[in-house]
């Protein structure tokens, strides 16, 4: 249940609240907008996770 995770977002984020929320919770790293709390999750894979942001910071 997501409702028990431990949201984080990132300390470069502003505070209009556009942003993406990460809660981890092994084996699977949910992720949420910020502005719908309460809305719909995407759950990945740390593996899949790690993928993403190895091509994301290398871009």
């Amino acid at each position: 249940m997501t409702t028990d995770l431990h949201w984080f977002k990132s300390s470069h984020s502003g505070n209009d609240g556009e942003c993406l929320e990460i809660a981890i919770s092994p084996p699977t790293i949910h992720i949420r907008d910020s502005k719908t709390p309460t809305g719909p999750t995407l759950k990945i894979t740390p593996t899949a996770w790690s993928a993403f942001l190895g091509l994301t910071l290398h871009a």
